[in-house]
């Protein structure tokens, strides 16, 4: 296949090693061009901007510009943008943040090769590749009770060891009203205490350290 009729696909991750070994594997492909390379979200934007790839592989935590956050970046100055996560996270929340912000595919990175180029092959014809164990746990997020902004915050200080003193101060509200947050949390998490939430929130991909 020509040049000209290949797939043109830019590769993001921050981890060289990774990203090497997908060009790697990408230009052993007659019907892929990798046309470009970044190791942040930042990056990602600057080299869409200059080549607008037919497809772009998008690795979710990166620092400077996370991955939800360069997706979205993309997909509002290119609305048509073919963007597939492909990621080592598989929570939930990570998956849905992910596919809200504009990704047409989400791929842990122990995929076979076969369908990471399927993958590829399907966005670039407009269509969507969701494989069934990730189309599972986004059904288990979109059922779920949804956290508030408020919420998210005190989980996220829960999650660095915060006591209730200090979360009060923090958020500037009074200490009850925080034992009130966390014990919607709790519900909304279906645990019983604060250690599970953390641990659950983690695995879910609702917050991170």
């Amino acid at each position: 296949m020509s040049q000209s009729n290949a797939i043109r696909v830019l590769v993001v991750d921050d981890h060289p090693v990774v990203r090497q070994g997908l060009v790697g594997m990408l230009e052993e492909v007659p019907d892929i061009l990798v046309v470009g390379q970044a190791g942040n979200g930042q990056e990602a934007l600057a080299v869409f901007r200059q080549e607008q790839p037919d497809a772009t592989l998008m690795d979710l935590r990166m620092p400077h510009m996370d991955g939800v956050a360069a997706i979205t970046a993309i997909c509002t100055e290119f609305p048509a943008a073919r963007i597939i996560v492909l990621t080592t996270y598989e929570g939930d929340e990570d998956i849905y943040q992910g596919l809200r912000a504009g990704a047409k595919g989400y791929l842990l990175k122990d995929a076979e090769p076969e369908e990471l180029l399927a993958a590829i092959r399907a966005v670039h014809k407009g269509q969507k590749h969701i494989p069934p164990q990730v189309g599972a746990k986004l059904l288990e997020r979109m059922t779920s009770p949804e956290l508030s902004d408020r919420e998210l915050e005190v989980l996220q200080l829960i999650t660095t060891g915060k006591s209730t003193q200090v979360i009060s101060k923090a958020l500037h509200i009074t200490e009850r009203t925080v034992n009130f947050h966390i014990n919607h949390i709790l519900s909304k998490l279906g645990v019983e205490d604060r250690t599970q939430a953390v641990i659950v929130a983690l695995r879910r991909g609702i917050v991170s350290l």
